[in-house]
């Protein structure tokens, strides 16, 4: 549940709102200065002056759109005004980098007067290369969508009416496939005539539902010819007469569509429905019927909602990033029906084709396959960017509606390449920690940083929070966050009935190494060393300590109640280092200070196995301040001869070194100077001679670049145990925890 409280601070924080403008050319010197504004603007504007088409070479017009609305329709909120529709702009806009790299603003017009707003929007073309309606009050926002489609030279996309239909129009045609339905023949009902349910039922007639065999109902009824209240685009899909009431036109219907409100579908209306129906309850927050009572009261029937938490979600953010990435690409001066056909195309062909072994992954191993509870593609899918995308604007260049020529395959690798892995890797981990939902022990139970992470991470569903600490403590914390903390387990180690198990296993451990009775039960009170026992007993799957603690205090814990695994002969650490296009690992960059030639043959190992876990195939770099021997020095030399213990111990492992950073992610490097280097490709584990060079790159990163960083993560324990650092934040705290589940599951199984 998203709480009011966490929105606000969300949208606050670090800076208000979600977008800023970030220069995309060097702005650093004198020179670049006269460059990029006089007199150097001056020449492109001469360029663009003689030939319009070249603003698409000299500005960022071919990557950006306007996000326009009056706020007269925003989605649960109705007519709230156009500074009021802001945030859902903003939301919008950073969808579309998050998801395809555009570039896009958010612009709200005062106006609910149609011509007026057709005549803002006009007179705005120049800047954009699309434009986007979004939350646009119907039938004017219909209206409106249609002018600016004819008066304007670039693409007018409707979010609302085209969106959702892309991908419910993906989901109808696998449904039909896998029921054995001939879509001519598909007797079709939808529930909502508003802009949505218009979209998905003028899609439907393009793909082959016959017109007689598609009924529509609004909330006065069926939309017949009879009616004089119907806007146009209502009257398109009237029919001459038909059944008054929903319930009576599901009788014998092979296909139900919600676009209306919760709960107008009855499981009784469903078991009237024809043999193995489909039903598409695609109303949120509440679907039309729920995912599982229409399971339950037709076992044969192919279900899909708007709800991402159910199998089948039917959500317009799997299509409408990518029909403008299309788009925008081949300079296509509108939007067709027949490109998003080609998008629907798309996401339908991979629904049915094999999952890729990334996705699987992120899903706990699932075998996912084209079935009644796999119609679409999972967005985390890296195809879905490239194939729908390059669907529509190979069907642009077809229609011929592209200024621009399209070579298919050059332009999917450049897809490849735009994106990159390291946007979609957290959104993928997160994915794969829901599946394990472990027990996560927190030491600070009573920490603010740790109780709100505790709640996001319930409200995410990756993880059972255990928080330790004064129960009443904890409680009073909560309560005056604000926090929901159903589902939350508190306990108290000065009060847990199985403090006194703990206090075994602890002097088991020590009575050897000078730790009394009562020196023991002291110990075991205090929160980092009860949760290392709750995980050495199993009444854990993970802990994180840390945050209120010095971190090597928090380390000797684990290393004193967990320990290594075995034969590993020293725990160390790595960070999971996110940048937009690349992910990588850094090691080991908080613990071991100077690992000699064995140690750090072990920290690259682990390193490797890690990547693993998190679904990177390792390519391992020795990093050093010299290349392959040119220059001799004892780091060198150890670097050196780490690598060749390495090569020994995993002789299937692509490693190589010592090298400098340059020469592990440079390419022209590696085949200029080292054609002979042993990386097919840049390295993704970067493993540093020393932990003060080590932890110098990733604050480096993290506090001047576009990183991400996690962690610290502790390679090599018996058990999973992680120590943050002093004064992480709630999102690095969520990040490490997400990261941690992961690895852990992934270690469990082997």
């Amino acid at each position: 549940m998203i709480r009011s409280e966490d929105a606000l601070a969300y949208h606050a924080g670090h800076r208000p709102g979600k977008l800023e403008v970030r220069p995309s050319k060097p702005c650093l010197t004198a020179r670049d200065l006269r460059l990029a504004y006089l007199p150097g603007a001056g020449f492109a504007c001469a360029a663009i002056a003689a030939d319009p088409g070249a603003a698409y070479r000299y500005t960022s017009r071919g990557n950006l759109v306007g996000i326009v609305t009056n706020g007269s329709a925003v989605p649960g909120l109705g007519a709230v005004g156009p500074l009021a529709a802001k945030p859902m702009g903003e939301g919008l806009a950073l969808l579309f980098k998050r998801l395809a790299d555009i570039d896009a603003f958010d612009l709200e017009v005062a106006t609910n007067d149609p011509a007026r707003f057709v005549e803002t929007v006009r007179l705005l073309e120049p800047t954009f290369a699309a434009i986007v309606l979004k939350d646009l009050a119907a039938p004017e926002g219909l209206a409106i969508h249609e002018r600016l489609a004819s008066v304007l030279g670039i693409p007018v996309f409707h979010e609302n009416l085209q969106g959702t239909a892309v991908v419910a129009t993906a989901a109808l045609t696998n449904a039909l496939a896998l029921a054995d339905k001939d879509v001519s023949a598909a007797r079709l009902v939808v529930s909502g005539a508003g802009t949505v349910g218009i979209g998905c039922a003028r899609l439907f007639r393009a793909i082959g539902i016959r017109p007689d065999n598609l009924l529509v109902y609004d909330v006065h009824g069926l939309l017949h010819e009879g009616r004089g209240d119907l806007s146009p685009r209502q009257r398109d899909l009237a029919v001459p007469e038909g059944p008054a009431t929903l319930a009576e036109a599901l009788k014998g219907a092979d296909v139900f569509v919600g676009a209306s409100a919760g709960g107008v579908v009855t499981a009784e209306m469903v078991r009237s429905m024809a043999r193995f129906p489909i039903v598409f309850a695609l109303a949120t927050p509440e679907p039309e019927i729920g995912y599982e009572e229409a399971r339950a009261c037709r076992h044969d029937a192919i279900v899909a909602t708007g709800l991402t938490q159910f199998p089948n979600a039917v959500v317009d953010l799997l299509g409408f990033p990518y029909v403008l990435r299309g788009a925008l690409d081949v300079q296509a001066t509108r939007i067709t029906d027949g490109m998003l056909l080609a998008a629907a195309g798309a996401l339908a062909d991979l629904g049915r084709e094999e999952v890729v072994e990334e996705v699987s992954r992120a899903y706990g191993g699932a075998r996912l396959s084209f079935g009644p509870e796999y119609l679409l593609p999972k967005p985390i899918d890296p195809r879905v960017f490239v194939r729908a995308s390059s669907a529509v604007a190979r069907r642009a260049v077809e229609e011929g509606v592209a200024w621009k020529p399209l070579e298919v395959a050059a332009y999917q690798e450049s897809l490849s390449l735009r994106i990159g892995t390291g946007r979609e890797t957290l959104r993928r981990l997160i994915v794969a920690a829901r599946r394990e939902r472990p027990r996560v022990v927190f030491a600070e139970g009573t920490n603010e940083t740790v109780l709100r992470a505790a709640s996001v991470l319930m409200d995410e569903g990756v993880a059972r929070p255990v928080l330790l600490g004064p129960e009443a403590e904890v409680h009073a914390a909560v309560e005056r966050l604000g926090l929901d903390a159903a589902g939350v387990t508190v306990v108290d180690p000065a009060r847990s009935p199985r403090r006194d198990a703990y206090l075994e296993e602890y002097l088991g451990l020590r009575h050897r190494r000078g730790v009394m009775r009562s020196m023991a039960l002291e110990r075991v009170r205090r929160p980092d060393r009860f949760a290392a026992l709750m995980l050495r007993t199993g009444d854990a799957d993970l802990t994180i300590s840390g945050i209120d603690a010095h971190y090597v205090d928090s380390i000797r814990t684990v290393l004193e109640v967990i320990g290594p695994a075995p034969g590993v002969k020293r725990v160390s650490s790595h960070y999971l280092v996110l940048l937009p296009r690349d992910v990588y690992l850094f090691a080991d960059c908080a613990l071991n200070v100077d690992p000699d030639a064995d140690e750090l043959a072990e920290i690259a190992l682990l390193a490797a196995g890690c990547a693993r876990t998190l679904g990177l195939e390792p390519r391992v770099a020795m990093l050093s301040f010299s290349n392959f021997g040119s220059v001799e020095h004892a780091v060198t030399r150890k670097v050196r001869r780490a690598t060749e213990i390495v090569g020994a111990r995993a002789p299937g492992l692509e490693v190589d070194g010592e090298m400098q950073l340059a020469t592990a992610l440079n390419p022209e490097v590696r085949a200029r100077h080292f054609p002979f280097a042993r990386l097919s490709r840049n390295a993704n584990v970067l493993v540093f001679p020393d932990l003060q060079a080590g932890n110098v790159a990733v604050q480096l990163l993290e506090r001047t670049g576009e990183a991400v960083v996690v962690g610290p993560l502790l390679m090599g324990t018996s058990r999973p145990a992680h120590t943050v650092q002093y004064g992480s934040s709630v999102q690095e705290l969520v990040n490490l925890t997400v990261a941690g589940i992961v690895e852990a599951a992934a270690a469990r199984r082997g």
